[in-house]
């Protein structure tokens, strides 16, 4: 079964987030260390929370992965992209794991 894993970062009063470098050394970091296992990487940047609402989130980052296998050998890889973290932004990341279905 098809999984799916969103890191999401959200934004607070004392927050900030690089999206130079989350793009063009955070995102290659991505592929370099988990790449291989991963079917394929969405980004999303967060413009608005509805209509005249701020975003409550600065990015999204979708992969999806063939089966529990492929997920679980990425996490092992991950190490090195999760300490590049605090390189650009101080917010506290969540993660979901989904099952994808549509």
């Amino acid at each position: 079964m098809p999984l799916s894993l969103q890191v999401i970062y959200p934004i607070t009063d004392e927050t900030h987030f690089d999206y130079d470098y989350y793009l063009g050394t955070h995102m290659p970091m991505v592929g370099e260390h988990m790449g291989a296992h991963i079917d394929n990487v969405l980004v999303t940047k967060g413009l608005a929370g509805g209509p005249d609402v701020p975003p409550p989130i600065y990015a999204v980052a979708t992969m999806t992965f063939a089966d529990q296998a492929a997920l679980d050998a990425a996490m092992a890889a991950a190490p090195p992209v999760i300490a590049d973290i605090a390189n650009f932004t101080n917010t506290k990341p969540q993660m979901l794991v989904g099952e994808v279905i549509g």
